[in-house]
Formats: C-alpha cells, structure tokens, sequence
C-alpha cells in the first residue's frame, strides 16, 4: 500500500544523512546540541508553566520530543519541543479541562497528524496565507504576555475564559503588585534585550537572564514565587493514565485536537520551509509529520505537553555548526542530564524571571518583516486577514480563531482568483498583411477576446458583465490559454455566449485550450455543440478560420442573390 512507502524513503534519508559522518562531524553535533539545550532550557521551562502545567512538564517535553520526533523527523535540523503558539492552546485547555484534558487533546492530535503523515496530506497547511499565519502568530503572543502579566507583577489575580477577559482584571486594581517580583521581570528582559547577538549563540541571554534572577533572589532572600519541586526523572507522577482519560469530556475535546493538531503541522512545516532555505537541504514534510505524529501520541503518557519543531532553537542549531539529527539527541540528553542533576537548582528559578523570558519571546515571535511589508505595501486583503486574525485569536477560543483563519484564506483565494481580466483585440487586416495573410473580409467583424485567470463562479460575473456591452455582429474567438481552471458555472457562462450569439447569426471559436479546460469542456458537450473546426490551438488560426468562413458565406451570399429566376 502507498500509505507504507514512508519506511524506505526514511532508512534512505538517514543513510544519506550519515553518509561519511566521522569524529569531525560528530563534534560540530556535540556543540550545536549542547548551545541549543541552553536555547532550550529556559523556553522549556517557562513553556510549561505558560501552557497552564508545571515547568518540569515542560522539560519532559522537550527531553522526549528531541529523542523521539527528532530521531524520526523528516529532516536532521528540526529541533522540537514546547512553543510558544502552543501553550496560548493548551493553556485554555487546562483550566477547562484540567491536565487530563491537555494530555487527551494531544494523544488525539497526535494520531490526527500522523494519519495527515501516511496519507501525505501536509500539502493542505501550504493553502494558508502568510497574513493569516502572521495574524495568528501575532495574536498567540498576545496571549502569551496577557497569560504572564501576574508573573511579571507577582500576584494571582481570577482566571478569565479569553485573554481581552484576563486583561481587564487588571483594571479593577485589587491586587499589591510585588515589587522584587517586578525587578526580577525587568532585569530578565533588559539582559535578554541588551545581550549582544554575537554572543546569544554560544551563551544565550535567557539563560544568562534566569541565572542572574535566581542568585540575585537567593542572595537578596527575595520572597516570590518560584518554580517548585523538579522531579529528577523524565516520568512523571501527573502523567496520562488510562484510568484517568476523561470520557465524558471526549467529544468537547474533538475540536481542541483539531487545533492543537493544525497549530502543529503548520509550525512544524513552517519551520522546515524557513530552515531548509537556510541549509539548502529538504524537508520531508510526509516523514516530519509522522514524526511529530507519534512524538505527540508518546509524551502525555510521561506527563508532557503537545510539542512542535521550533523556530528558534532550530535556527539555533543551524547557526551553531549541527549537521545531522544528532544535534537533536544530544539536546535531549543534555537536557535531560540537566534535570537529573540540577533539578534542586532549577527549582529555585523565580517565576517572574521566566515571566520576562516569555515576554521577550512573545514579542520576538511576531513575524514583524511580514506585517512591515503587509502595511507598507498596503496590501489591503492581507490586511483585513491580519488584523481580523489577530483579533478572533485573542477574543475568541483558539479553535474558532483557526477555523476563521481557514476561512478567511478560502475567501482570500477566491477573493484574490476573482481578479480575472477579459481583454478585447479587435483584428487588424493590416497585421495580418504584415504576417503574410492578406483578409478576405471586414477585419471588424472578427473580435478577440483573451481571458487571463479561472473562470469560476468568482469570476463569472466580470465575465459577463463585459461581454454584455458587446454590440454589432462580430464573430468571437475567446482565447483561454491563460486561463488555467473553470467550474460549472463558468462552463454555464460559454454556453450561454454561444446561444446568444449563434441566436443572432454570429459565431463563437475557442483557442489555447489547455488539457484539463479542453476536458471539462468536453465533459459539459461544448466542444461537441461547436465542432472541431472552431476550436483551435491558437488564435491566429482561428482569425484564419473565422475569415474563411465569412469569406465563404459572402460569396455563396452574392452568388445566390446573382441568379436570375428562370420565366
């Protein structure tokens, strides 16, 4: 079956991943690995608390997701984990929900990613517009920094159903804002703002941010919250049991998978697309999303979250000199020697420095050179798909943003196909007497008429709307050659130009007929209605034909009325 060709093209992949792999290549692994545990470990751990679980939930993640989706991922350069897009999700999924709730959606999105792997379905993601994968993106950090406002003041204020919620409880001011809690937050972001580029590759400013919080709090004896007990295992106490599968809440949380499941195969892919660019190597989007597929299925039942590749620490790893999928492995095992050996540590991180880690990527995570090009080119439909976007992922649940998201992408489609164009060319006997024809007949009673774009039912009444102001008796040749589709309805508009046309003694010719345009034609009877003799490769020859005919029926015209009635 076609659905298991998945296993060759993957051994065939790693052979010529690791074709004359040596202790050289290895080294430019073991570094990249080590540089992106150190990207990943603050991200890990502020992802977790971010998606409404524990940081150590968020560690789990990404130890199992580097092993796992990274040993079978479509591509040695991804590096998946925790993000940020997804904990905006799962956040609301666990305080709907609770925990059980967040692993259940994510062992269903698994298996609905991986049956969109062996299907080779990927390609569907490709049909979303970049504004309003820039709009979501956008509106995901939103959420994100809304979400960790009480860490950044640190207080607790009501949980709230959407994020625009959340924000106004913040106006009502019943809450004593901690201020080493705030400093803690500023000094977080300011190291992470100031840090030099140059140096966040070999030492990340994250992490730099955390250490300096978590030493200045226990020097100063600062009291705000911190992170908590780190279990030195990657096998969780709160983890999905059998036993404890919500049943009763299975199909709510139908649509919540279809997010989470969505959310995921276009971050992943995107991910791939942006990182293939810069190592000129594929991404095999079938294998990566089988990957991803099972690494989702796997990790609730250690007790982590959903997980994706990752832009930013895949970037990372590039950047750092990794060459194979071994800088994934190696960024696992870092990590998860990390938690096995500096657990009592981590645990001491104060919330409100991790709050500033996910500010600082929120407002990085802002795809900011698309939404830059967006208005200063004013793209007005990419606009409108940006900005409404942007605003149902922040007022509304995360899945009716992306089921509008999808929406608005068909409406921009058809929006954007509807822009047909229908130009007229009247024939000119002078030009064909310079190509070597000489007319035999009026020239202007031949018109072309050349249909740029598909003739569909977005575009079937400029169509019409142009053709209607025709007047005289004219033949008409419609060129199709540009037009690369048309429906039932744009088959219906050629009809009815034929019988009007026809019903005035006039006629109408078809050329540049491409192969599926012929056979849909066909299909319908239009072909068959006209005959082969007005159809033709070019319009040229049907000029040709059209003057003949005319030629003709002038000529019998004349001879007939010469003939003189016999006495």
């Amino acid at each position: 079956m076609r659905v298991l060709r998945f296993r060759p093209e993957f051994f065939e992949m790693w052979q010529s991943e690791f074709k004359g792999y040596n202790a050289q290549v290895f080294r430019r692994d073991l570094l990249a690995g080590i540089t992106v545990a150190a990207v990943a470990l603050p991200l890990a751990l502020a992802f977790g608390v971010a998606s409404g679980v524990t940081a150590a939930a968020g560690l789990v993640t990404a130890i199992l997701a580097g092993f796992i989706i990274g040993g079978l991922g479509g591509a040695g350069y991804q590096i998946s984990g925790p993000t940020g897009a997804m904990s905006a999700v799962l956040i609301v999924l666990a305080s709907r929900y609770g925990l059980e709730g967040v692993w259940v959606a994510g062992v269903m999105a698994g298996i609905l990613v991986l049956l969109l792997g062996l299907f080779n379905l990927g390609q569907i993601v490709n049909f979303i517009p970049s504004a309003v994968i820039a709009g979501f993106t956008s509106g995901i950090a939103v959420i994100i920094f809304i979400g960790q406002i009480d860490n950044l003041l640190g207080v607790q204020t009501e949980a709230a159903e959407n994020a625009l919620v959340k924000l106004t409880h913040y106006f009502r001011f019943d809450y004593a804002p901690n201020l080493a809690a705030i400093g803690l937050s500023v000094l977080v972001i300011l190291i992470m703002i100031l840090w030099p580029q140059r140096w966040n590759a070999r030492f990340p400013g994250s992490l730099l941010g955390l250490i300096a919080a978590t030493l200045l709090a226990a020097l100063l004896k600062l009291e705000v919250p911190v992170i908590g007990s780190i279990p030195q295992t990657i096998l969780l106490d709160q983890r999905l049991l059998p036993a404890n599968i919500p049943w009763e809440h299975i199909t709510e949380l139908v649509m919540p998978a279809f997010s989470v499941a969505a959310l995921g195969s276009i971050e992943s892919l995107l991910c791939g697309t942006v990182a293939g660019r810069m190592t000129g190597s594929k991404l095999y989007a079938k294998q990566e999303l089988i990957a991803q597929g099972v690494g989702n299925i796997v990790i609730p039942f250690f007790g982590g979250v959903p997980a994706t590749a990752a832009i930013a620490r895949t970037s990372v790893a590039i950047k750092s000199g990794g060459a194979t999928r071994m800088t994934s492995l190696i960024h696992s095992a870092t990590l998860l020697l990390a938690a096995l050996v500096l657990a009592p540590v981590i645990s001491q991180v104060p919330l409100a420095a991790l709050a500033g880690v996910l500010a600082v990527t929120a407002w990085r995570m802002n795809e900011w050179a698309e939404i830059r090009e967006i208005f200063h080119r004013r793209f007005k439909s990419a606009m409108f798909a940006f900005i409404s976007t942007l605003i149902a992922t922040v007022a509304l649940d995360l899945t009716q943003a992306i089921i509008l998201g999808i929406g608005l992408s068909a409406l921009i489609f058809v929006f954007q196909s509807s822009q047909a164009k229908v130009l007229f060319a009247p024939v000119s006997a002078e030009k064909m007497r310079d190509d070597g024809y000489e007319m035999q007949y009026d020239a202007n009673r031949i018109l072309v008429v050349y249909i740029t774009g598909p003739l569909f039912f977005g575009t079937v009444n400029t169509f019409n709307s142009v053709l209607e102001k025709l007047n005289g008796n004219q033949d008409i040749i419609l060129s199709l050659r540009t037009v690369p589709l048309l429906d039932t309805t744009g088959i219906a508009a050629i009809e009815h130009l034929i019988h009007q046309l026809e019903s005035e003694g006039r006629r109408v010719y078809l050329s540049g007929l491409t192969e599926p345009v012929r056979s849909y034609l066909e299909r319908a009877g239009v072909t068959q209605r006209l005959g082969e003799d007005r159809i033709f490769w070019s319009a040229y020859e049907a000029i040709i034909a059209a003057d003949h005919y005319r030629a003709n029926v002038k000529r019998h015209t004349e001879e007939f009325a010469s003939l003189k009635p016999t006495p």
